[in-house]
């Protein structure tokens, strides 16, 4: 299995360096992925609309921050959010909080809606919903304009994550 070029489209904003990170940390895990090029969307409805998949399909990579100043990575589906308690409970900490942008960008060297576990300037722990096991998952690819799709199992896997309940609906 072998990361790809996007299917069509320009290099997009820095040249392309977030998404090329990318690519090259999915090559390296021996990784499938595809990336297509992709319009703005509103809404997590219109996103899906605009990829042609399901919303719960769609899974955000948050940057968490932990109390000890570290960071992690959570894979969360569409229609679902953190469960504090949840993951607060599976890490063994009292707090976690969501850093800002900067912050995340600092952590992972990714722009808020752009950011992946794959290609982040450090390796922090991925913790994934156990709901997006089994199924093809699109995610952010390093770089505005550009989703990804890959096996939510081989990336689990590739990542060496926690895959575990760590969502609600929203």
């Amino acid at each position: 299995m072998t990361a790809s070029k996007p299917d069509d489209g320009p290099a997009g904003v820095n040249n392309g360096a977030g998404r090329e990170r990318f690519l090259a940390d999915a090559a390296a895990r021996g990784l499938e992925v595809r990336l297509v090029e992709r319009l703005a969307a509103n809404s997590l409805e219109e996103a899906a609309r605009i990829l042609g998949i399901e919303a719960a399909d769609i899974v955000k990579s948050l940057v968490v921050k932990h109390k000890d100043g570290s960071f992690l990575f959570a894979l969360i589906p569409g229609g679902r959010q953190i469960s504090w308690p949840k993951l607060r409970k599976l890490l063994g900490v009292n707090k976690l909080s969501l850093p800002t942008a900067e912050t995340a960008f600092d952590a992972t060297g990714y722009e808020r809606g752009t950011i992946t576990p794959l290609g982040s300037t450090s390796p922090w722990p991925v913790y994934a919903d156990r709901s997006i096991t089994g199924r093809r998952i699109s995610l952010g690819a390093g770089e505005h304009g550009y989703s990804a799709f890959v096996e939510a199992d081989a990336l689990t896997a590739a990542l060496d994550a926690v895959v575990a309940d760590i969502t609600e609906p929203i």
